[in-house]
């Protein structure tokens, strides 16, 4: 544990979580964005389904811990949607035991305080053309469809509106984009830079809009020491410092 302590957001889901921290990605770009504001805590579990998050739920976020996040961001849904395999076996899960697992995690996270905040991320589109072409000899053969996808992702979508929670409907997101099936993705499932800038700015988005209080948009919250102070950098004017507390001009992208 380290001082001061800063409000916790959580990053919790499969491995669109667990490498959201690498090639540019979300999670990176995340704790870029809300520096000096809040810690940014990943729990991502590369390959996991639903039915797999739903066992470990009261390891990850114990009931008794002394400070609960201040906000979740779930994202499962990917793996649960694959084809099923004749032998019983991987990552698939049938789309109602899917829609009741996520039933079981909204509720439980909502349990964790009154003051934790969720957003659940749906399911984005893959790259079929590119998953089938490239597909490892390790592994056997892998149904990914976008029907598939988009079926989940709806009932994702459905599911939060009746449960009241924030949701981000990556699947028709990243479609919005030009050129997404090339440019999203790094091997046609897992997200590429450009990919990650769509979830960043979705979940700004909705951080922003959300009525919240306290809200959780990162220019609304307090900045880790930020007080002038003398030891700042010295300005042009030759007496006075400039703080640099709230300085952005390093970001590819100025983030709303």
């Amino acid at each position: 544990m380290v001082g001061p302590v800063r409000p916790q957001f959580v990053l919790f889901g499969s491995s669109i979580v667990q490498l959201s921290f690498s090639n540019g990605g979300w999670g990176a770009i995340l704790a870029d964005v809300y520096a000096r504001k809040a810690d940014i805590l990943l729990r991502g579990y590369f390959g996991w389904n639903s039915r797999r998050a739903i066992q470990v739920l009261d390891h990850v976020f114990p009931k008794d811990a002394s400070t609960q996040p201040e906000l979740i961001i779930t994202y499962f849904g990917g793996n649960d949607s694959m084809g099923a395999h004749p032998s019983g076996l991987g990552p698939h899960v049938p789309l109602p035991e899917y829609i009741e697992n996520m039933k079981q995690i909204v509720n439980y996270l909502k349990g964790l305080s009154d003051s934790t905040r969720l957003i659940f991320l749906t399911s984005p589109p893959v790259n079929e053309e590119r998953v089938n072409k490239y597909a490892s000899e390790h592994f056997s053969h892998l149904v990914r469809t976008n029907e598939l996808c988009q079926t989940y992702a709806d009932a994702c979508v459905k599911l939060c509106q009746e449960l009241d929670v924030k949701v981000v409907n990556l699947f028709t997101a990243f479609q919005q984009r030009e050129n997404w099936m090339t440019d999203c993705f790094t091997d046609g499932v897992h997200l590429s830079a450009e990919g990650s800038k769509i979830v960043v700015a979705e979940i700004l988005k909705v951080l922003k809009e959300a009525e919240w209080k306290p809200s959780l948009h990162w220019k609304s919250m307090p900045t880790e020491f930020a007080e002038d102070s003398p030891y700042d950098i010295v300005g042009a004017d030759g007496k006075t410092t400039l703080n640099p507390s709230e300085w952005t001009f390093h970001r590819e992208i100025q983030w709303d």
